[in-house]
Formats: structure tokens, C-alpha cells, sequence
């Protein structure tokens, strides 16, 4: 006869709590014991930052030259008989420079006086005549039709002297022209015409640079050019004296480079320049490319935190990583430079930072540097 089997319901009451108890313990039995889940170690690209000096310093090799250049040329045409200066002498406010043959002018300044002479001797002639007829109308010995006729001719006379002491005064100034005279001091730099030659107005007899101020003048390549932060302060030693130093400020760019080297002329003006700064000296600039120091990290390391930027540093001991915000001092496509919020030896998240949290564990794919 097979048994029975065995209900719950036939069991008594304590046995049934006892076997309820124990179902929770027979189903952990079976299931071996599963482990809670780990937190999840996330794989990141780091970089080991350390401080950089602010920038790349750049030399360039010019000469000095005078701020303003200015260019002395007589104003009429003529062949030049005499020129008193050479490169290199100095010059003074009202020193004669050069000479024109002033023959042709002294020959005008006659005639002109001539025609004078002859204006005012007409003009005697009519006012004289004038006088005559004014006293005969009075008395009734002549017309007012003669009256009226002298007294244009007296008017008539005036003018002509006006126009001919004019002629006179224009004949004096071209024969004044005949010389050269300098309206500025400094020193001649170079000279465009010999004694001898016919020359026209307007062409450059001599060059002067004036004394109120020095340049430094380099040949500066585009690329370098474009780096060059706004009115920067550049040190300019004299290349043979290390010992001679100033410093400057760019004072003028050209806007076109030239056709065959391709560079910018940069001028820079010298405060107060040494007076071994001669003109035609050979100097150096230096300027220093870049911004303050700071750290350079890759662009892609940065991050954003309460709307201020921010990157992932690492803690080495417990492989987890905290968002710290940071000062950028430059960035460009590439990389950043942070001025402050970093130390060095710290190591920085460049890549995965957008899949990061607080506290969150990493395992370094790239060895810190």
C-alpha cells in the first residue's frame, strides 16, 4: 500500500512555522551564494602636468634707423652748382644745403623790377592828370567826361603797379628758391643728386633723419607676426655691446609683406636710445611669445563645473577622480594653458572625461608623464 503523502495542512501548527521559517535559508542554499555587484572601474587617458615657463622667446636682427626721414628738394628747376653737405654731416634748422645756377632768376627779378619802374612812372602820369582835371571841374574849365576818363586812367595805372610789384615779389622768392635751406636738424643719410646735374622740382637732393626720435627696424615673418601679443614691450640690445640695452614698442606695421621675402617691416620706437644707438646700428629684439606661465594640458581634458572650467585630477593612492575648476590663461584647438587650480606632479583625465563622476574609480590607460 503506498504512503500517503504529506500535507501542510496535517502538520500541527509549530511544525508548519518552523518549515516557513526555513524556506528563505533551503533557497539561499540553492542559489551558491552570489556576491553584491562591484562598482564599475572606468578606463581613462591621463597626463602628469607640470609648470611651464610663460614663453618661447624670439631674437630678430635690425638696424636702427630715425623715426622720420624727411627729403630736401628744391622747389624750382635748374642745374645745381654747389651742394655744401655729404652722408653723415650733420645739419641744422636754416643751414644752406645746395645751390641752383641763380642767373635765369636774377634776370627775371631785373625785368620784374623794370616793369615795376615803368608801372609807377605811369601811374605818376595818370594821377597827375587826375588832379588837373579835378581842379579844372571845379572851376568849370573842363567836363566830367574828361574828369571821369583820368580817373579810370589813375585806376587803370594802380592796378598795373599792383601786378608788377607782385611779378617782383614772385621773381624774389624764385630767386630765393635758388637755395637749398634745411627746416629741420639732424643728419644726412643719403644723397640724390650731384653738382653739375639739371635737376627738377621735387627731386631728392639730400636725405636728412631728423633728431627727434630712433627706430628699430626688423623684417618680421608673417607667422610671427600673427603670434605677437598686443603692444608688447621688446628688449633691443646692440648686437656688438650685450652691455647696451633699451627697450620699445612697436610703432608701425606695414600692411603688405614685401614681394620677394615675404616678411612684415615692424618699426619699433626706442625709449630713450643709448647714444651708441647710432643710425645704421645693428640691434637685436627680443620678445617672448605666449602667455604668463601655467600648465599646457590637451584641449580635451577640459571640462565645465557650475559653468566655469573645470578638469578631472586623479588621486593615485585611491585611483579616483575629483572635478576641480581652473583658470585658462590661452587656448587654441590643441591645448590649453591653466594659470591656476593645478600643482605640479597632479595627475589630469584627457580623455573620458564626459563619462566621469566624483569618487568614480579609474584605471590609467596612459602613463603619466
Amino acid at each position: 500500500m503506498p504512503p500517503r503523502p504529506l500535507r501542510l495542512s496535517s502538520l500541527r501548527l509549530p511544525a508548519r512555522g518552523m518549515l516557513v521559517a526555513l524556506l528563505p535559508l533551503l533557497v539561499a542554499g540553492c542559489d551558491g551564494g552570489t556576491p553584491a555587484p562591484q562598482a564599475e572601474i572606468r578606463p581613462v587617458r591621463v597626463v602628469s602636468v607640470e609648470r611651464q615657463a610663460g614663453g618661447a622667446v624670439v631674437s630678430l636682427t635690425g638696424t636702427v634707423q630715425a623715426e622720420t626721414e624727411v627729403n630736401l628738394a628744391f622747389r624750382i628747376d635748374g642745374r645745381m652748382v654747389e651742394r655744401m653737405v655729404n652722408v653723415g654731416d650733420v645739419v641744422h634748422a636754416g643751414q644752406i644745403v645746395a645751390r641752383l645756377n641763380p642767373e635765369n632768376e636774377e634776370n627775371g627779378l631785373r625785368a620784374a623790377r623794370a616793369q615795376l619802374a615803368a608801372a609807377r612812372a605811369q601811374f605818376t602820369e595818370a594821377a597827375n592828370n587826375y588832379w588837373r582835371q579835378s581842379e579844372l571841374l571845379r572851376d568849370g574849365w573842363t567836363t566830367r567826361v574828361r574828369y571821369d576818363q583820368a580817373a579810370q586812367a589813375r585806376q587803370t595805372a594802380q592796378s598795373a603797379v599792383d601786378a608788377a610789384e607782385a611779378q617782383v615779389g614772385l621773381a624774389e622768392t624764385r630767386l630765393g628758391y635758388t637755395e637749398l635751406v634745411s627746416d629741420v636738424n639732424g643728419r644726412v643719410t643719403a644723397r640724390g643728386a650731384e653738382p653739375g646735374e639739371v635737376v627738377q622740382p621735387g627731386r631728392m637732393i639730400v636725405q636728412v633723419a631728423r633728431d627727434e626720435g630712433r627706430d628699430a627696424v626688423f623684417d618680421v615673418p608673417a607667422t610671427l607676426k600673427d603670434q605677437a601679443p598686443a603692444n608688447p614691450v621688446i628688449d633691443i640690445v646692440l648686437t656688438t655691446d650685450t652691455s647696451v640695452h633699451t627697450t620699445g614698442r612697436v610703432r608701425e606695421v606695414a600692411p603688405r609683406a614685401d614681394a620677394v621675402t615675404g616678411t612684415f617691416q615692424v618699426r619699433v620706437g626706442l625709449a630713450d636710445p643709448p647714444p651708441a644707438m647710432r643710425l645704421g646700428s645693428t640691434v637685436t629684439g627680443r620678445l617672448t611669445l605666449g602667455s604668463s606661465a601655467g600648465f599646457s594640458i590637451p584641449a580635451s581634458a577640459l571640462t565645465r563645473a557650475d559653468h566655469q572650467p573645470a578638469v578631472w585630477v586623479v588621486d593615485p593612492r585611491s585611483e579616483t577622480v575629483a572635478l576641480r575648476t581652473v583658470e585658462l590663461v590661452r587656448h587654441d584647438p590643441g591645448h590649453v594653458v591653466i594659470g591656476s587650480g593645478l600643482e605640479n606632479g597632479e595627475i589630469v583625465v584627457t580623455a573620458g572625461v564626459q563619462a566621469l563622476r566624483p569618487g568614480q574609480k579609474v584605471r590609467l590607460l596612459g602613463g603619466a608623464r
